[in-house]
C-alpha cells in the first residue's frame, strides 16, 4: 500500500479534497475530522466518478496523484479521519480506513 500510487479529486475553487462522510449523526458537522478522503486506484476511475456524479461541475475539479508514503502527512495536514478507497467508482463501493 505504501508504494502504490493513488488518485484524489481536489476542488479548483477552494482546494479541498473530495471526501465521504458515512453515518453522520444529525448534530455532527461535515468537517474533515468526520470525513474520509476518497482515493482511486486509477486516474480514469477518478475521472469516471466525476463524470457520473458531477458531470456539469467536473471542470471545477482536478485529479492529483499521491504515493502511499505521503498519505499520513495528508491526513495530519488536513485533519481527515482516514481514507475511503473506491473499489468500484460507478456503484460506488468504498473501503474505509481510519488513521488510528
Amino acid at each position: 500500500m505504501f508504494s502504490q500510487t493513488y488518485y484524489l479529486i481536489r476542488s479548483r475553487i477552494d482546494g479541498s479534497y473530495l471526501a465521504a462522510y458515512p453515518k453522520l449523526k444529525e448534530d455532527e458537522a461535515r468537517s474533515p475530522a468526520n470525513g474520509y478522503v476518497l482515493l482511486f486506484q486509477e486516474q480514469f476511475d477518478a475521472l469516471g466518478y466525476l463524470n457520473k456524479y458531477a458531470g456539469e461541475m467536473s471542470d471545477r475539479f482536478v485529479t492529483e496523484s499521491i504515493i502511499g508514503s505521503q498519505m499520513t502527512s495528508l491526513l495530519d495536514r488536513w485533519g481527515y479521519k482516514g481514507f475511503g478507497i473506491v473499489k468500484d467508482p460507478l456503484i460506488p463501493t468504498i473501503e474505509f480506513l481510519s488513521k488510528s
